[in-house]
């Protein structure tokens, strides 16, 4: 029984799972650090082994030096970064709209530990994110990150060179429609905020013995809670329509 076929087979799943294993390591949903490390593990493993018929074909023959092993490698470690990392951006509107809200309504100081990010940041950002999260799995939009994926070795041929400046264009663009998203979704705060501490500056004058701010910061934050309940559902769906419309440059069709 001839095993020759075996290195070969070996070195084209090693490169696959390299560049699947990154992407699901940064991409959102699929790649949070709340899951345990070793179910990450196993579905990159699966998943890599899933597309082995697929995108096998697109790589080059195993090469008889091990730099120019190393360089297909890193070369799958790269497109897998850049295209975790992009999709990373676009979910991270939602932490700067939650931290906008935030500070708009009085509860800036109200921090905990976002389990999407892995850091500490405004509570409301993270329950948006979470909630965000929640939404992309339960209108299963997931599946657009998993055809990202697979249409990484369309955009992305094995082997070929990286376009940057294409790369790095959508990379920037992605990073500055994320801070856009962010503000838009935080907008009906932003004109609150605007209002209700101009009518308290307003006050101030009028009542100078009061203390105007202290005794308004109860209804500052009830307000926002009662905005935050008749405005969510709106900003959830713009957050998916902005998810859908940020994937499709990482889409082939």
């Amino acid at each position: 029984m001839q095993i020759e076929f075996l290195p070969v087979v070996a070195f084209v799943y090693m490169l696959i799972f390299a560049r699947v294993g990154t992407m699901l390591m940064l991409m959102p949903a699929l790649g949070e650090t709340s899951f345990p490390v070793r179910m990450r593990l196993v579905f990159a493993l699966s998943l890599a082994l899933i597309l082995y018929p697929i995108v096998a074909p697109d790589y080059p023959v195993l090469p008889g030096d091990f730099g120019s092993i190393l360089r297909l490698l890193f070369g799958e470690f790269a497109v897998g970064f850049v295209i975790g990392l992009i999709t990373r951006f676009i979910t991270t509107c939602l932490s700067v709209a939650g931290t906008t809200i935030a500070f708009q309504i009085g509860l800036g100081f109200a921090q905990n530990v976002d389990p999407t990010q892995g850091v500490q940041g405004a509570l409301f950002g993270s329950f948006l994110s979470m909630l965000g999260v929640t939404l992309i799995f339960a209108t299963d939009m997931h599946y657009l990150f998993l055809a990202a994926i697979r249409d990484s070795y369309i955009l992305f041929r094995p082997g070929a060179a990286i376009p940057v400046n294409d790369t790095a264009m959508l990379a920037i663009e992605t990073f500055a429609g994320t801070f856009k998203v962010g503000i838009q979704i935080a907008a009906p705060f932003i004109a609150f905020g605007l209002i209700f501490y101009l009518g308290l500056g307003v006050l101030s004058r009028l009542m100078p013995q009061i203390q105007i701010f202290f005794v308004a910061m109860p209804a500052n934050i009830l307000l926002g809670f009662l905005l935050l309940a008749l405005v969510l559902g709106s900003m959830m769906m713009w957050f998916l329509d902005h998810v859908s419309v940020s994937l499709a440059p990482l889409l082939a069709n």
